[in-house]
């Protein structure tokens, strides 16, 4: 099994082909085997396979949340940067984000008489670290991005007007220029590899923070209630959990392609990247500024209009997720027109090594 890991995963695996069957191979079987194991378990009560769709529906929603796409999607260009070609991005996040949720139900099925009168001030407490985690996370992304899309203009203006492109100084992560960059290449080297999202998914999770989570972990306190079996209830968010990594994985691997695109030129890379990275930034920046202003909201008992606005967006992740994928489509699509109507493929490229 090890070996098998290593093959789809490993730093020197080059067919990206290969590994992008194996992931799904995985993702399928485990797929069914999660369904196989809810068909088992309640083959018996219609009521429980319905509580079973819907755990799975869950993951499936909970997969295109605002701060899982904008993390998947920045460190999925971070690690294309150095040079890698990550498609496990996605996957390992999910992993990380769904075993904090495989804890919470076992926990709670194993102890339901005793923590239900508990369990509230116990989430209060962890749900304002998680969120101050995944806030910091993305609000430091957001900043990253603002000094690489600065440089990113700069280079492209550059070699758009005949300058030399340096392949090495394109990477900007790398690069030691300045105190603000010393900063963030120290931060950005905790995420080096695809399956270092797996702490960092992890970490998201803590908070059982979203109505998904929440409502998941209320089907296993009130079927342990009911005196089901522990082995029955994890039925649910191993459902949640398979359906959650498909689509967390499907979104890094689209990431991964449509980078790949860019950096096959260049100048397109250059240009790809200056326009993705002024979007990346202003997804995280957004994401990260609504989950800060929430936690303060909440803490501190602030009301009125616009506290209400920040309030309802936390409640409603799920919505800003798909406006998210749709902007980056849209910003995909128009930077593809807008790079064929003025030429810029065309563009002769002085390329030379520092």
């Amino acid at each position: 099994m090890n070996s098998v890991l290593m093959n789809i995963f490993g730093r020197q695996a080059s067919d990206i082909r290969g590994k992008v069957i194996g992931i799904y191979a995985l993702l399928i079987g485990a797929n069914l085997g999660a369904w196989a194991w809810a068909l088992a378990a309640f083959h018996d009560n219609p009521v429980l396979l319905g509580t079973a769709l819907l755990a799975y529906t869950f993951g499936l929603r909970h997969a295109v949340d605002a701060d899982h796409i904008a993390a998947i999607d920045n460190v999925t260009r971070k690690l294309m940067q150095d040079g890698k070609r990550p498609t496990a991005v996605g996957l390992f996040f999910a992993l990380g984000h769904s075993s904090i949720i495989l804890l919470g139900v076992i926990v709670i099925a194993l102890t339901e008489a005793q923590l239900q009168g508990r369990f509230q001030s116990i989430h209060s407490d962890v749900d304002i670290v998680s969120t101050m985690i995944s806030a910091g996370f993305l609000l430091v992304i957001a900043i990253m991005n603002m000094v690489i899309a600065a440089a990113v203009y700069r280079t492209f203006r550059n070699v758009r007007d005949g300058g030399t492109y340096v392949a090495e100084d394109f990477d900007l992560l790398l690069n030691s220029r300045g105190m603000l960059s010393r900063v963030f290449r120290r931060l950005f080297r905790l995420v080096a590899e695809s399956w270092h999202m797996l702490p960092l998914g992890l970490l998201f999770g803590l908070g059982f923070d979203t109505a998904t989570e929440a409502s998941l972990l209320g089907v296993a306190g009130s079927q342990a209630a009911h005196g089901m079996s522990v082995w029955s209830i994890l039925a649910f968010p191993a459902l949640f959990a398979a359906g959650m990594s498909l689509i967390d994985t499907t979104d890094g691997i689209l990431m991964l392609g449509a980078y790949g695109w860019a950096f096959v030129k260049p100048i397109r890379k250059l240009y790809y990247n200056l326009t993705i990275t002024v979007v990346s930034a202003t997804v995280a920046l957004g994401v990260g500024g609504i989950e800060a202003l929430g936690l303060i909201g909440d803490q501190f008992n602030l009301d009125g209009p616009f506290w209400d606005m920040i309030s309802h967006l936390n409640g409603n992740f799920g919505i800003i997720g798909y406006t998210i994928i749709g902007i980056f489509i849209a910003s995909w699509i128009v930077s593809f027109v807008i790079y064929r109507l003025r030429g810029y493929d065309e563009i002769e490229v002085n390329t030379a090594t520092s």
